[in-house]
């Protein structure tokens, strides 16, 4: 990771300059604040840095692609990426990828969002970067660069020329026990987070939703692990399918889960319960209502005396 270059480069090409040339002008409405969380990822004519705004990050999140392959093993029902479709670049180019990051995060710190259209009408508050994520179209602990792509996003930070930024890694946990993840995780402060994803009770329920190549049992060890070490937050989507939500009886299994993790020591400050509310391929998956989301973040709640909160 060359710092001199990325600094020079920032000095000699403002984000503008880089990326409006580009971009093709098209006829862009703008988002209403109630409707703005269930956009999709806006790529900026980036290859490996976008931003959404994001319920769950309160704002505007940054995100980093690490899968540009679309790299995942799980195939969940209410996935938004298009994997049918070929795109440009097989891995993440960290070099390119930290020069990205750095002139994105100043744009938007300087209000670029809000320049664009589609954002115009939208709080400014709510354009502000809140962290950067390492997700993207594919599980991000897949990455064969990942503990070279987490200190490139450090080493951004550490240049100062942006407001310190909290780094939060979204993931479906299959990978956490890699030596390359638990390298890359070295560099995570207390203040940034990992995201860990437990959407199911029952393997039947995950099978049905996640689709994954691993057992429940395989996710809920990882995260185990990972908890005990440092605070995880849960990340629990529950989309409706052909109209349903699951059963009582899987939202039982699933707080019984998360308390068979506080009772080992799991540290979970916090269990987040959303649905679906991104355009998806699968026409069958749909978005919960939110009293059955209360419904189910109560239950957690009753259950494990977590904190849960609705988005």
């Amino acid at each position: 990771m060359n710092l001199l270059a990325i600094q020079s480069m920032s000095q000699t090409m403002t984000y503008q300059e880089r990326v409006e040339p580009r971009r093709q002008p098209r006829p862009v409405r703008a988002l209403r604040v109630d409707t703005a969380f269930g956009c999709p990822r806006d790529p900026l004519n980036n290859r490996f840095v976008y931003i959404t705004l994001s319920s769950r990050a309160r704002g505007l999140s940054v995100g980093v692609n690490l899968n540009p392959d679309k790299r995942c093993n799980f195939d969940c029902v209410y996935c938004e990426v298009n994997r049918g479709k070929a795109e440009r670049d097989a891995q993440v180019d960290v070099d390119v990828m930290a020069e990205e990051l750095l002139q994105t995060l100043r744009w938007a710190h300087d209000g670029g969002v809000k320049e664009l259209p589609r954002y115009s009408q939208l709080p400014a508050e709510l354009l502000r970067p809140r962290h950067v994520a390492l997700s993207g179209d594919g599980e991000p602990t897949q990455c064969a660069a990942f503990a070279e792509a987490v200190q490139a996003v450090v080493h951004v930070r550490a240049v100062g020329s942006v407001p310190v930024f909290k780094m939060v890694l979204i993931t479906n946990t299959t990978g956490l026990n890699r030596p390359a993840v638990q390298e890359g995780l070295k560099y995570f402060t207390s203040r940034d987070e990992v995201w860990a994803k437990l959407e199911a009770g029952t393997q039947a329920y995950m099978d049905k939703i996640n689709r994954p190549g691993v057992s429940l049992e395989s996710i809920q060890s990882n995260i185990l692990s990972l908890a005990q070490q440092r605070p995880v937050i849960i990340q629990s989507l529950f989309p409706a399918v052909n109209g349903e939500g699951p059963s009582d009886e899987e939202i039982t299994q699933y707080a019984l889960r998360l308390k068979e993790l506080k009772d080992h020591g799991a540290q979970i400050p916090l269990v987040q319960i959303y649905s679906a509310t991104r355009p998806t391929p699968h026409s069958e998956c749909g978005h919960l209502p939110l009293m059955a989301l209360s419904r189910i973040a109560q239950a957690v709640t009753q259950t494990t005396g977590l904190k849960a909160e609705v988005f």
